[in-house]
């Protein structure tokens, strides 16, 4: 039975194409082209306005009328519709994209009038199948249906796999009424998912195609009917019934040649035709303590939280303040749909931050979900109890203990760790294969290694059912500590994030070992080696308040039979550098450095030695003890000599070369920096406790070339230093080249560069708790403001600062505040004040040897003295002729032109001012161009 012919209607034709609008067909030389919908429906709407740019926002109007779509969609049907078409091969030219403005259809177009042939009447036998609602709006897969929908139209036969609630069933669903035009509404979705017999699989798609299913075997009977059917099966939680499903739709696959498949699985059916599509959870904001909301905004998962939890009755204003919280919950979710939209349905209850903090003590798996969710899906717990059920006994035995790890593990660790007497290692491989499957675990790459990991809620399920696992959580521990011993001491001369990143990701496994080492039926003696291999990582990674708290709970539970140890070397040492750089120059840094040092004096150990004078070094320096800290650089030159080794040397070049460069011995500073900067060996003399020297000796020697006349070269060597220094993502190693970046930048007048500087240090001081390092950039800022005019301010700030650092311990750049601080009491005219801290100042750097600031504290005074109500002019010339001095016999002609300049104001012989300025420059690099050496041009004019 047919319908009877209709009227007739207009063809289109172009090439070899034509176009039966009426019919929704396009056929090449007779044969019907496989076209979906939406492209057929884009290709209308360019044919309709040949020769004319239509605009991405007019081509969406008209494709999808009254509906807002993303422009990903037209971009895959532009695509679609070119390759069906041939575009561009051969010469073919049809539709032509206009960067920045559209589309533009460029084929000549003929038009034709013919009857409408016949059509078969719609038949009986196949009831109209209403396919499940689509979400009103799916955040985040745009791309994914775009590209399924391409593999299904072309290939026929895709399967998409993915965990349970990651949004198979819902990607498919939208593919399916994206599609369904393309296959005259015989679109078929069969739900496997409430069949709980194998058996039952066949007899569902019979009865959804109305169909008897009262056959011993029905399979002939099926094919039969479908082989010349154009329609779209979908076939939507297999797992359960693969056994089934899978021969099923291989079956369906070769025998019915327009029959299109799409089956959801969380594993793939692993049959001749299938093509696999790994449905990935959303995107998630990576860890970044300054994401900003607008950001934040820009990843799928945070979207359709946010999305959620309105939907639920939450009121969130999502801000810079708490967009880190949101993406926190997203990350803890893994970017899990189905966990994401129970999660967000407690914020209205709970609030953003309090939701976190219970995601954070404990996976809640029991939430619910909508009434109308699948009972699958109506819980996490119901979610996991589906998939965990699908697993064989060794395969729910493996992955319960594949649970201990935290985070990503390797094969190598799995093999390690995992098997005994109930799991042999051969069978192992064959189980976490399965397991990857079925998408319980996930694979990833790091680096040039496969790594693997459970996802939060999966691994919250297992830790919930597993059984006593205090063996297998020693012998995860005792593997972490082997691995650390074996790989941990390369991680501090690994240049960039990037190439630390293969280490770091053993990071969570690490601390899950430490908490279970030194918790409630723990393995302290596990503990005290892990937390004694873990500190150069912690360190590395500048987590400074996390290697204080391991190092303290490790130092705590050490036996006194196994005090002097190399285990207490290494934790006595990362205790004090974190509390060095956390609490400034307490006693109790000093003491556990001292300690550490003193046990690898009795052991013998130089290399030890070598880093811990290091560490001393720097200890003495930061509360001012330069002279103690000269001592230390002087004795590591004598070990580095002995150990004979140019990565050695070069550590101690540079501990000597900055002591001599503070002790204001500039020529001497000189020659140590450049050669531990570029001499041989530089390449790796980072210490193992966090500290980069080669940096340190790099901006150091910057610093001494503006001092010696090269402020141009100084200032790209501080650039330099800087940049390779913020490439190491390492906030202490960064920190201190930006704050002796700044002493260049606010010694070559550059004030602006100063802030941008003192900011960025400011912002990786927050970011690691090193509170005396905050301190210091107020203090610069106190500095800054007296520059900049306001004086009362700055005194003000800088007194705060200076009291702060008194407090912490922290001198080391006592004498350059007070020098600021001084400018700053003339300005306000307290002179009284500034007399006596110049006094003080000097007395001082007398005492702690810091030399390198004493010709600008004798300037100083002699400006101080010429302040006073009854200014002393021949004692101030005096202070400021001993300044010059003092300056040209160390080799500091920055210093000395300073001296210069304040003399010319002293000087009545026009002639003897002319000739210290003059000599004063000698020596200067040419194209200089400092503050003080335009000051200097402008008195040399007046002249």
């Amino acid at each position: 039975m047919t319908e009877p012919a209709k009227s007739a209607a207009a063809t289109l034709s172009f090439g070899p194409f034509t176009v039966t609008p009426h019919a929704r067909l396009v056929t090449r030389d007779g044969v019907a082209l496989a076209l979906g919908a939406k492209s057929f429906d884009t290709l209308i709407a360019l044919m309709s306005r040949p020769n004319e740019v239509v605009s991405k926002w007019d081509l969406m109007g008209l494709v999808w009328p009254g509906m807002s779509v993303e422009e990903a969609n037209l971009r895959f049907h532009i695509a679609a519709l070119r390759k069906a078409l041939g575009d561009g091969k051969d010469g073919a030219r049809y539709i032509t994209t206009l960067s920045g403005r559209g589309y533009c259809f460029v084929a000549p177009i003929s038009r034709a009038e013919i009857p409408e042939p016949p059509r078969p009447a719609p038949r009986a036998e196949l009831p109209p199948v209403k396919l499940p609602n689509r979400l009103q709006r799916m955040v985040g897969r745009a791309d994914a249906i775009a590209t399924v929908s391409d593999k299904l139209v072309t290939s026929r036969f895709v399967t998409i796999v993915g965990p349970g609630g990651v949004g198979k069933t819902a990607v498919a669903v939208a593919i399916a009424h994206d599609l369904i035009e393309t296959f005259s509404d015989a679109a078929h979705f069969v739900d496997l998912a409430a069949l709980s017999d194998p058996d039952l699989v066949i007899t569902s798609l019979l009865l959804m195609l109305g169909l008897p299913a009262q056959a011993d075997d029905p399979m002939p009977a099926l094919l039969a009917h479908l082989q010349d059917k154009r329609m779209l099966l979908i076939l939507d939680n297999c797992e359960h019934v693969i056994a089934a499903a899978a021969p099923l739709a291989a079956e369906i696959f070769q025998a019915a040649p327009q029959v299109h498949i799409l089956a959801t699985s969380r594993e793939a059916l692993r049959v001749e035709g299938e093509q696999v599509y790994r449905l990935a959870p959303l995107g998630v904001p990576p860890e970044n303590r300054e994401l900003t909301a607008a950001v934040a905004r820009t990843y799928p998962a945070l979207e359709l939280f946010l999305e959620r939890a309105a939907a639920g009755g939450a009121r969130i204003k999502l801000d810079d303040s708490n967009a880190d919280i949101a993406a926190r919950i997203c990350r803890k979710l893994d970017g899990m749909a189905l966990a994401i939209e129970l999660a967000a349905g407690r914020v209205e209850a709970y609030g953003l931050e309090q939701t976190a903090t219970l995601l954070d003590e404990r996976l809640n798996l029991l939430w619910q979900g909508q009434r109308t969710a699948p009972p699958r899906q109506k819980t996490l717990q119901a979610t996991l109890d589906w998939s965990y059920g699908l697993l064989s006994e060794l395969e729910r035995l493996v992955l319960r203990r594949l649970a201990v790890f935290a985070g990503h593990f390797t094969i190598d660790a799995a093999l390690e760790v995992v098997p005994d007497e109930q799991v042999d290692r051969s069978r192992l491989f064959d189980s976490i294969d399965s397991l990857v499957a079925k998408s319980m675990v996930a694979p990833r790459p790091i680096g040039a290694m496969m790594r693997y990991r459970l996802l939060d809620t999966t691994r919250a399920y297992l830790l919930a059912i597993a059984d006593d696992g205090s063996a297998l959580a020693a012998r995860h521990a005792a593997y972490y500590q082997r691995w650390l011993q074996q790989a941990g001491a390369t991680w501090a001369t690994l240049p960039s994030a990037d190439e630390r990143a293969i280490h770091f990701s053993a990071l969570h496994n690490v601390r899950a070992a430490l908490g279970w080492c030194f918790g409630a039926g723990g393995n302290t003696a596990i503990g005290i080696a892990l937390a004694a291999a873990a500190a150069p990582i912690f360190l590395a990674m500048s987590l400074l308040i996390e290697c204080r708290r391991w190092s303290e709970r490790a130092l705590l539970a050490i036996d006194p039979t196994a005090r002097g140890s190399t285990e207490e070397m290494h934790l006595q040492a990362a205790l004090g550098l974190t509390l060095m750089f956390t609490h400034g120059g307490s006693e109790a840094a000093h003491s556990a450095l001292s300690r550490a040092l003193a046990i690898a004096d009795g052991l013998g150990d130089a290399q030890n030695q070598l880093q811990l004078l290091g560490r001393m070094h720097i200890f003495h320096e930061r509360i001012g003890q330069f002279e103690a800290a000269l001592e230390h650089a002087q004795r590591s030159l004598g070990v580095a000599e002995a150990l004979g080794d140019a990565a050695s040397l070069a550590l101690a070049q540079s501990l000597l070369g900055v002591s001599l460069h503070l002790g204001g011995q500039h020529r001497d500073a000189l020659t140590m920096l450049e050669a531990a900067w570029r001499g041989p060996g530089t390449e790796r003399i980072s210490t193992v406790y966090g500290f980069d020297h080669r940096n340190r000796a790099g901006i150091s020697l910057a610093r001494e070339m503006w001092l010696q006349g090269r402020p141009a070269q100084a200032r790209q060597l501080a650039q330099q230093t800087v940049a390779e220094a913020a490439q190491m993502d390492h906030p202490i190693t960064l920190c201190i080249a930006l704050i002796w970046a700044v002493s260049i930048d606010l010694w070559s007048g550059d004030l602006d560069g100063a802030e941008e500087h003192i900011d960025r240090f400011i912002a990786h001081a927050e970011s690691r708790s090193m509170g005396p390092y905050l301190a210091v950039g107020r203090g610069v800022k106190g500095e800054l403001a007296i520059r900049r005019g306001d004086a009362k301010s700055g005194v003000e700030t800088l007194r705060r600062s200076l009291q702060e650092l008194h407090d912490a311990g922290y001198e080391l750049l006592t004498t350059t505040f007070n020098i600021a601080l001084v400018e700053g009491l003339l300005a306000l005219g307290e002179i009284e004040r500034s007399a006596q801290l110049i006094d003080d100042a000097i007395r001082l750097v007398a005492r702690s040897g810091d030399h390198l600031y004493m010709p600008e504290l004798l300037r100083m005074s002699g400006k101080v003295l010429l302040s006073q109500p009854q200014p002393n002019i021949e004692q101030a010339e005096s202070c400021v002729r001993e300044a010059l001095e003092l300056s040209r016999r160390t080799g500091a002609k920055a210093w000395e032109l300073r001296a210069a300049i304040d003399l010319a104001t002293f000087v009545a012989d026009g002639g003897e001012a002319k000739r210290t300025l003059r000599t004063a420059f000698e020596g200067f690099a040419e194209g200089c161009d400092t503050m003080d050496i335009k000051a200097a041009r402008e008195i040399l004019k007046r002249l």
